[in-house]
């Protein structure tokens, strides 16, 4: 990938999380500069990612990917950090996944050699900015998504009036009643690959789906996404049935980061006649979080034991810290940190650790009774044992649920080692 430039940008002393006093340095040397979180270096509220966890976590995916044999095109969306997409490549990635054409151009920016637009192009700026791009470099690879006739028709109709030289390549896409996008029958979706097949710049590379639009807690919602996985393989074998695919493997995509082993077992099993290719898009993987994906792993562990024979699951990387500003009444403490911090649309964050300066030499653990009980935009209400000896000045650090809307409130991240010391700096593309 092309950083270079991103590296050179200067940081504005306006970003939030950077120290003003610092001044406006280039993003590269954030790094360099010794700072601290527990010394207080940095302005609180502060997003940072463990480097130790971060490394442990890609290791772990690597080592399932290998064991069983898929591919991993992890979705962009989830931190839409370059630099951590250079990460995720150089490891191995397939890919990188996003939703939107804003998400595909800064993959392309940065010179992302694959991307899967998980998504249908639609609209006429969008699929000529898709074609440019094709057309500016002979060597990038970009798969969008169709599920209907008329998204077949907008493509088709672009690309006669832009030829491109090549085939443009597109996953056919299943759905459920009541869910997303996506082909509701087999019917429906054959009709659509039909259409694919007959146009002579267009080219079906596969089938893809997204299973966790099922929703729920892991264990219930396993049967009906087996359910939907296996539809998604049945439509795969009528269109193979019908000749309906490009030459090549057939990708079959699918894989959040909830059921990626579920969807590994399904499609392994789909047996179309001809070789397939299994792409997984799991994005949270390589933070994790400290709620809903941990949860979600110890089911994958039970569902799937063999995965112990990977060591070690995937743990949390990311931690906003924060600091006590006021304890007004027994019982509560409120900290620097809000809304416009953190994520809380599939759960409030978890405090985890607090920290004194000139007390301790490293963060403790807060122990038992200590919840956040509500945020306000800045704010958040930090409910513990009267007897609690938090006050005024004490940093306490937060776990986090669903890491994809916390990434999306941070243009600036840190990179932190087990002391807490600024490694790097990460810049966010929302």
């Amino acid at each position: 990938m092309q950083l270079d430039d991103l590296l050179m940008t200067p940081v504005e002393v306006t970003t939030k999380g950077w120290p003003a006093r610092a001044g406006a340095l280039p993003l590269r040397d954030a790094g360099r500069q010794g700072w601290n979180l527990l010394r207080q270096d940095l302005p609180l509220p502060v997003a940072v990612l463990k480097g130790t966890v971060l490394a442990h976590n890609s290791r772990w995916m690597r080592g399932f990917l290998e064991h069983f044999d898929v591919r991993l095109c992890p979705h962009g969306k989830t931190t839409m950090a370059p630099q951590l997409f250079a990460r995720q490549l150089a490891d191995g990635a397939w890919g990188i996944t996003v939703a939107t054409v804003q998400q595909l151009m800064v993959c392309r920016r940065f010179g992302v050699p694959r991307v899967l637009l998980a998504n249908q192009l639609i609209g006429r700026e969008a699929i000529r900015t898709a074609i440019a791009e094709l057309e500016a470099d002979p060597g990038f690879e970009l798969l969008c998504v169709v599920d209907s006739l008329a998204g077949v028709e907008a493509l088709r109709a672009e690309l006669a009036a832009h030829p491109l030289g090549r085939p443009f390549e597109v996953l056919l896409e299943g759905g459920v009643a009541g869910g997303r996008t996506g082909a509701r029958s087999v019917a429906e979706a054959l009709a659509v690959a039909r259409a694919v097949a007959a146009a002579p710049d267009l080219a079906l590379v596969g089938v893809e789906g997204f299973e966790d639009v099922m929703g729920g807690a892991p264990a219930a919602g396993e049967p009906r996404v087996e359910a939907f996985l296996r539809f998604l393989v049945e439509i795969a074998r009528a269109c193979a049935g019908e000749g309906l695919f490009a030459p090549g493997p057939v990708i079959l995509s699918a894989g959040g980061s909830r059921y990626f082993d579920q969807v590994t077992r399904i499609f392994a099993g789909a047996d179309l006649g001809r070789p397939v290719e299994i792409v997984l898009r799991s994005g949270c993987y390589l933070s994790h979080d400290s709620r809903v994906y941990t949860e979600a792993f110890a089911r994958l562990r039970e569902r799937t034991p063999e995965v112990a024979r990977l060591g070690e699951g995937l743990k949390p990387a990311l931690e906003l810290w924060a600091v006590v500003q006021s304890t007004p009444e027994p019982g509560l403490a409120v900290a620097t940190m809000g809304k416009r911090d953190v994520s809380h649309d599939l759960g409030l964050p978890l405090p985890r650790q607090w920290f004194r300066p000139g007390l301790h030499a490293a963060p403790q653990d807060l122990g038992p009774g200590f919840e956040v009980g509500g945020l306000y935009d800045q704010h958040a209400c930090l409910r513990m044992p009267e007897d609690s000896p938090l006050q005024v000045g004490d940093l306490v650090s937060f776990g986090i649920s669903h890491p994809c809307t916390t990434f999306d409130k941070w243009r600036l991240l840190y990179v932190v080692d087990d002391d807490y010391t600024v490694t790097e700096a990460l810049r966010t593309f929302f």
